[in-house]
């Protein structure tokens, strides 16, 4: 604009201004132009999603027939799967998770078939056993059918007393029978940690039946002192131990020590390594 009134030109006028090749004239009416820049970016460009990022469980399209699947068996297992390769989905997607089951699921059997299909990828997929028990906490607080006979929590305990009655020949089983035992107990573990019991005033426990299931399955796992049992003893009493610790001592007794106790008798046995 400057250079334009300096010319006396208007600056909408279409007149050719001769300008010159060179000297303070020329230095004074440059103007520096930035150079076009071609994008390839198109607002007709399909929507982006990081790498692993399933689409299935954001959609709110599973409210309408879920999406395609044709039974709760293939729906939930898919959602395990999810969770099991991205463990940092649960708290985004459980809400609606918990929604489509609880459409659902509308009779005993499917309850009973979601119990299983949980219980199984918790004592079979490695590492899955606390992503586990925080997933049958929730269901246990939000899952409701219709009718109402038995709960979520009521089934899945019953499912872990059918596997806690076998302990002993779990316990003294071969090696697969052992692994399988091993992955039981440590879900258990987690469900005591992760299950909450909510009393008739609003305050909030663990489930004392469980308390008393892991002190016996710590027995048994010392009373056949072979390496693995022993390590699974080991992990059990990492994950609980001061958590059984504090709650025993709440109740006046020194199970703790007793238990300490058996570890150092273990120590002394022919059967396992030092």
């Amino acid at each position: 604009s400057e250079h334009l009134q300096q010319a006396r030109i208007p600056s909408g006028s279409q007149e050719k201004v001769s300008v010159p090749d060179s000297g303070p004239e020329m230095a004074e009416s440059q103007v520096s132009v930035a150079p076009l820049v071609t994008s390839k970016l198109s607002v007709k460009a399909p929507e982006f999603y990081p790498s692993g990022y399933n689409q299935n469980f954001a959609d709110s399209s599973f409210e309408d027939g879920y999406d395609g699947y044709l039974t709760l068996a293939e729906y939930v297992q898919d959602f395990l799967n999810h969770l099991a390769e991205q463990p940092g989905c649960f708290e985004t997607e459980i809400e609606q998770f918990a929604e489509t089951v609880n459409g659902w699921v509308t009779a005993d059997e499917t309850l009973q078939e979601l119990v299983e299909l949980v219980y199984q990828q918790a004592t079979s997929v490695p590492n899955f056993s606390y992503m586990g028990a925080r997933l049958c906490n929730y269901l246990s607080h939000h899952l409701t059918i219709s009718p109402q006979s038995r709960s979520f929590r009521q089934l899945l305990l019953q499912r872990c007393q059918t596997e806690y009655e076998n302990r002993v020949e779990a316990a003294k089983g071969d090696e697969t029978a052992r692994k399988q035992f091993h992955a039981f107990v440590l879900f258990l573990a987690e469900l005591y940690l992760n299950l909450e019991i909510k009393g008739t005033k609003g305050q909030v426990t663990r489930a004392e039946i469980l308390q008393e299931g892991l002190q016996e399955l710590l027995n048994v796992l010392f009373s056949n002192p072979v390496d693995n049992n022993l390590m699974c003893a080991v992990k059990l009493l990492k994950l609980t131990g001061s958590v059984l610790e504090d709650a025993w001592k709440e109740k006046g007794k020194n199970d703790m020590e007793e238990m300490i106790q058996r570890i150092e008798n273990v120590v002394l046995d022919a059967n396992c390594s030092r």
